[in-house]
C-alpha cells in the first residue's frame, strides 16, 4: 500500500483492502504542517457488519489452529515489524507527529508483545487432576472467547492495538480493530505485514470510523469481548454498554499521574526524568507525569532546574532530528490545551514557563504548543483536577511524604505514579500505601513490560483484567472445566442424589 498515493483509505476485511460503503470522510492531517495528507472513511454499520462476519467466517478454522502454529505467524509477524521499523515510524510522525526516535520507540514496545504472544502456548495449558473421586478425573482448559475488538486512542498507532490483537490471536480468537480515525494508517500497514506472515484471511480486521463504528461495534451481537484505551468518560460508557450487551470489557481511561520528589532526590536526575516524561510525545501518553509533587525542601530548586530545561526543550516537525517534542495532534487539541494553561492563570497559579504562542519556523500551519510549567498549584485548580492531555507539568507543593500519598491517593485517576529519592525506606512506603496500578521508584514512565500487565486503578480502569500479560490471557480465554469417568459397565451409575465424588 503506497499511503502517498491514496486519497481515501481503505477497510482490511477479509485479508484485503476493501472502499467503505460509508459516505462519510474524516480528514487525516499532518500535524506538524496543518496539511491534510488523506481522508479516512468513517464507517457505517453496513461496514462493521461486513467486517465482523469476515471475522466470524475465520474464526473456527482458526480456532482449531493448534497454538504452536499460530505462534509461529506471530514469529514471522514480529520479524516483519522489525525490518520494518523505521518505515512504520515515519508513518506514525506523520499522522501523529510525534518524533521519529520516539515513533521508534514506540513500535519497539509494540513487539515487545508480540514477543510475548509467541509464547502463549505455555500459558493456555489447563491444569489436570487424576482420580478426585473413584475413576473420576477433572481437568480445565483455556480456549477462545470469539470475535473480538479492539478500540484504540490516537496517542500510540502502534503500540496500543499490539497490546491486544497478538495476544487476542494467539490465544485463538478473530480481531476487528478500529483504530483512530487522526492516525489510522498505520493499522493498515500492521494488516498488511500479517498477511504477509501467514495469516489466515479474516483473523484480523480493520474498520475505521468514529462513534457511530464504535455503537455498532458495542451492539453487535457477534463480538464477545470489546478492548478499549481512551478517556475516561468514553472508558465508562465503553464497559457500560458492552457489559450491557453481554460481552466482557476491559476498558483503560484517562490519567492525571504524580511524579514525589523527596529532599534527598538527586534533583538533576529526577529534573531530566520528569521533563521527558512530561514533555515527551507534546504530553499525549496515558502515562506522562502531569503533576509534580514537591516535598519540603526540595521544591525551590527543582522548580528552578524545571524551568531551565523546559526553556531548553526544542520544538518543531518530528522528523527534524534535533526536535525533543513535536506538536499536539490537532488545532482543536491545541486550541484546547493553551485554553487549560489560560485557566491556570485565572485561577492563580504561578505560570513559570508559558508554551502559549510558539512559533516553529517553517511550519507556521503546525500545532504546537510549547512545554508550560506552573508552580503553587492547588488541588481545587482547573489544571490539577483535569487531565491536559498536553506538554504542561504543574507543581504541587507538600510538607511530608504522607502528605504527598494522601493527595494521590484522594485523586480519582490511579494510573501511574512515580517517586524519586536515595532512601530505601521512603521508597518502600511509598510502593506500598499508594493505591496507583503501575508504580516506578526513581522510574517516571513505569510502563510494565510485555510479560506483566498494564493497568491502573479507580477511574483509570473499568473492568477486572488489565491488557496483556496475563491478564491479557484471561481476558482473551474462557475456561472450561471438565469431569470424566469411564466405567466398564453401568454398576457406577449416578443416581438422583447430589453427586458425591471423594
Amino acid at each position: 500500500m503506497d499511503l502517498a498515493t491514496l486519497e481515501r483509505l481503505p477497510l482490511w476485511i477479509g485479508g484485503n483492502m476493501v472502499a467503505a460503503q460509508s459516505t462519510r470522510f474524516g480528514e487525516v492531517t499532518n500535524p506538524a504542517t496543518g496539511e491534510v495528507v488523506r481522508h479516512v472513511p468513517l464507517a457505517n454499520a453496513s461496514d462493521v457488519e461486513a467486517t465482523v462476519s469476515a471475522a466470524s467466517a475465520a474464526l473456527p478454522s482458526w480456532r482449531a489452529f493448534p497454538p504452536l502454529r499460530r505462534a509461529r505467524i506471530l514469529m514471522r509477524f514480529r520479524e516483519l515489524m522489525e525490518l520494518r521499523r523505521k518505515d512504520l515510524a515515519k508513518v506514525i510522525t506523520q499522522e501523529h507527529g510525534k518524533t521519529l526516535a520516539d515513533a521508534e520507540g514506540e513500535v519497539t514496545r509494540g513487539i515487545e508483545v508480540i514477543e510475548f504472544a509467541t509464547g502463549i502456548p505455555h500459558l493456555l495449558k489447563g491444569d489436570f487432576s487424576e482420580n478426585v473421586g473413584s475413576d473420576v478425573d477433572s481437568f480445565s482448559l483455556r480456549q477462545p472467547v470469539g470475535v473480538c475488538a479492539g478500540i484504540t486512542p490516537f496517542n500510540f498507532p502502534a503500540m496500543v492495538p499490539l497490546w491486544m490483537f497478538p495476544v487476542a490471536i494467539a490465544c485463538g480468537n478473530t480481531f476487528v480493530l478500529k483504530p483512530s480515525e487522526r492516525d489510522p494508517s498505520l493499522s493498515l500497514r500492521m494488516a498488511e505485514l500479517l498477511k504477509g506472515a501467514g495469516l489466515p484471511d479474516g483473523v484480523f480486521n480493520v474498520v475505521h470510523g468514529d462513534k457511530e463504528a464504535v455503537d455498532a461495534l458495542l451492539a453487535h451481537p457477534t463480538v464477545k469481548a470489546i478492548s478499549f484505551v481512551g478517556s475516561t468518560p468514553i472508558a465508562k460508557y465503553i464497559y457500560e454498554t458492552g457489559a450491557r450487551n453481554g460481552k466482557r470489557v476491559q476498558a483503560l481511561g484517562g490519567a492525571k499521574n504524580h511524579a514525589v520528589v523527596m529532599p534527598d532526590a538527586d534533583l538533576d536526575f529526577a529534573t531530566e526524568a520528569i521533563i521527558g516524561a512530561g514533555y515527551g510525545s507534546a504530553g499525549e501518553r496515558c502515562m506522562a507525569i502531569s503533576v509534580v509533587v514537591a516535598v519540603g525542601d526540595a521544591a525551590d530548586p527543582l522548580v528552578e532546574r524545571l524551568a531551565v530545561r523546559a526553556r531548553r526543550v526544542s520544538v518543531g516537525s518530528g522528523d527534524t532530528p534535533s526536535v525533543e517534542m513535536g506538536p499536539v495532534i490537532t488545532a482543536a487539541a491545541r486550541d484546547r490545551i493553551v485554553g487549560c494553561i489560560d485557566r491556570g492563570v485565572g485561577e492563580g497559579a504561578t505560570l513559570v514557563v508559558d508554551g502559549r504562542g510558539v512559533r516553529v519556523p517553517g511550519f507556521a500551519g503546525g500545532f504546537f504548543v510549547g512545554p508550560t510549567l506552573f508552580d503553587r498549584v492547588t488541588q481545587a485548580m482547573t489544571i490539577y483536577r483535569d487531565e491536559i492531555f498536553g506538554p504542561v507539568l504543574v507543581v504541587v507543593r507538600v510538607e511530608s511524604l504522607a502528605e504527598a500519598i494522601a493527595l494521590i491517593n484522594a485523586n480519582p485517576f490511579a494510573n501511574g505514579t512515580a517517586i524519586f529519592t536515595r532512601s530505601g525506606h521512603a521508597a518502600r512506603r511509598f510502593q506500598q500505601d499508594v493505591e496507583v496500578g503501575m508504580v516506578g521508584v526513581n522510574v517516571p514512565i513505569p510502563v510494565p513490560m510485555a510479560f506483566f500487565s498494564f493497568g491502573g486503578w479507580r477511574a483509570s480502569l473499568f473492568g477486572d483484567q488489565n491488557v496483556h500479560g496475563m491478564d491479557g490471557v484471561r481476558f482473551y480465554t474462557r475456561v472450561k472445566t471438565l469431569t470424566s469417568r469411564w466405567p466398564d459397565d453401568g454398576s457406577a451409575a449416578p443416581g438422583f442424589h447430589m453427586p458425591m465424588l471423594g
